[in-house]
């Protein structure tokens, strides 16, 4: 099903140079460096999440119109994703990452900038199309470059990064703008994803295993695109990409608003001191990474969306720290289920690597941007129960999807022993 012209990397002979391996060098820069871009993507991305109920104050708007300055960043960011995947043939892995990890930190401080709401909007969604660039090559990068025995741990430890960053980005802002205001937090902000750019640039080996193509781009790009779009396997991946980010987003975009009202009234630092729990994100993509290289994808899989659904169900309790529970074991299981997902997409997907990495970001993102928003309207119709009500059935859904990719191909040891033979 794969043409030659179309496979995008350098010929896999004799002379073909190894690739990165536990414990070599390569692997630890490669770590290193990917773990700094998913840090700043994601810390640049989010970070306006605990700031949604200061722009209604501040700019006289509903929380649903509030939530268009992280739904239209992610929406903007998966139409990016998919055009990035068209061109990723003919241009550097490399240079195109860090391109988009300079840039997204230069508009981060124009947002700092802006007089009016729509003129935030606006920046927001430029940025969107600029952070394309790291998730729209990324996993196409450490599937071509680190051999697929210890592929599941780079990835993990690349979502780990995205975790990192997701949680420094709420925390960061949440607490400046408690003791400044949300301009200044967005100019620390922007300023520590530079600073992870300069490391990106300076840690991420070039790559060996890929050949710049001079033609054929869209042709080629649709070619794999259609060749994806048939595979009932990776569609059941990206259905799952776009039902667990619209959950997990959901759950961050409301829960201040939550926390904020009686009977909690909490401050802002408080409550972007409980985003700290997004910390375990780094710990579960790492963790569930490691256990599907060695027990299969599918259980994994499983065992982090339940877990999700676990979570999603203890944050309707009155009580504060079952709450805080709740949205820990749900971050806990995305990161989890994300590890495992985007992972095996590689694996799965016989050629065309990055347009299968960018159908399941479209979808990822898509997620954010569609159920984000409609979780604006559950909030405002139901409060907590009507946003709790739309996760857990998008969870149940997925669950479904889950399992069936473990009844199918996911058996313990299954996904390793394809890694092996690929």
């Amino acid at each position: 099903m794969t043409s030659p012209s179309t496979t995008r990397s350098a010929p896999q002979g004799a002379d073909a140079p190894p690739r990165h391996r536990r414990g070599t060098p390569g692997y630890r820069n490669t770590n290193w460096a990917l773990f700094a871009a998913g840090f700043s993507t994601f810390s640049l991305m989010y970070c306006v999440q605990p700031l949604l109920p200061l722009f209604t104050t501040h700019f006289g708007i509903t929380p649903t119109q509030s939530s268009l300055s992280l739904s239209l960043t992610t929406g903007l960011l998966a139409v990016a994703i998919f055009i990035v995947g068209f061109w990723s043939s003919r241009l550097p892995r490399k240079g195109i990452m860090a391109a988009s990890l300079f840039a997204s930190g230069i508009l981060t401080l124009l947002v700092a900038l802006t007089p009016t709401w729509h003129a935030l909007l606006a920046v927001r969604g430029l940025q969107g199309l600029v952070l394309g660039g790291v998730p729209a090559v990324a996993m196409a990068y450490l599937a071509e470059e680190v051999a697929p025995s210890d592929l599941g741990f780079a990835m993990g430890l690349y979502i780990g990064g995205s975790a990192f960053g997701g949680m420094a980005g709420r925390v960061m802002t949440g607490l400046v703008a408690d003791y400044f205001d949300w301009r200044v937090a967005m100019m620390v902000v922007g300023a520590l994803g530079i600073g992870s750019a300069l490391l990106f640039v300076m840690s991420l080996p070039a790559s060996r295993h890929f050949t710049p193509q001079r033609g054929g781009g869209w042709q080629a790009a649709r070619t794999g695109i259609m060749t994806h779009l048939v595979d009932v396997n990776l569609l059941s991946l990206f259905a799952l990409a776009f039902l667990l980010m619209g959950g997990f987003v959901t759950i961050y975009n409301y829960a201040g608003f939550r926390l904020l009202a009686p009977p909690y009234s909490l401050s802002q630092a408080a409550i972007s001191a409980i985003f700290t729990v997004y910390v375990v994100g780094i710990f579960a993509s790492a963790l569930f990474g490691r256990l599907a290289d060695r027990h299969g994808r599918g259980l994994m899989l499983c065992l982090g969306v339940g877990t999700m659904l676990v979570g999603t169900l203890l944050t309707l309790s009155p009580a504060l720290l079952l709450v805080i529970a709740g949205v820990i074991l749900a971050t806990f299981g995305f990161f989890a289920a994300h590890a495992v997902a985007s992972g095996w997409v590689g694996q799965l997907a016989r050629g065309y690597k990055a347009q299968a990495a960018s159908l399941y970001l479209l979808a990822y993102y898509l997620g954010s941007s569609v159920l984000g928003s409609v979780g604006g309207k559950c909030w405002e119709v139901a409060g907590w129960n009507g946003v709790a009500g739309l996760i857990a059935t998008l969870l149940v859904l997925g669950l479904g999807l889950a399992w069936r990719l473990y009844a199918v191909i996911g058996a313990p040891c299954a996904s390793a022993a394809s890694s092996r033979a690929g």
